[in-house]
């Protein structure tokens, strides 16, 4: 008897440069496809969402978490959304041309049926 291929939702809520988050959920990820499970979209919420942002200049010797996680998401053809009013609130623009795309919460809610959510 064949199970059905378990898809992922990620809720990604903090800040791409204030803690692990980012680097944990891009191992997630890979680990996940790794073995053979499917991930539908990666949403950013609250300071998340400075992941989309382009005026963000790192020091070269910093990862860029944001970056990796758009790379590995374009790969993969995973959905890479941000929540359009949380990045409104922080001052990001959401008419960027970038593989990040501008969403609604309600969205994301409609969209994670049939999905394990996973939070970061």
């Amino acid at each position: 008897m064949k199970t059905a291929l378990t898809r992922f939702s990620l809720l990604l809520t903090q800040s791409p440069f204030a803690n692990q988050s980012f680097a944990s959920a891009i191992q997630f990820i890979a680990a996940a496809l790794t073995e053979g499970f499917a991930i539908e979209q990666v949403f950013l919420y609250e300071d998340a969402v400075f992941a989309a942002s382009d005026a963000i200049d790192l020091p070269s010797d910093e990862p860029d978490l944001a970056a990796m996680l758009a790379k590995l998401c374009q790969q993969q053809q995973i959905d890479l959304l941000y929540c359009v009013t949380a990045a409104e609130k922080r001052g990001i623009a959401t008419n960027v041309e970038s593989y990040f795309t501008a969403a609604g919460l309600a969205e994301f809610a409609m969209r994670i049926t049939n999905t394990k959510l996973v939070q970061f």
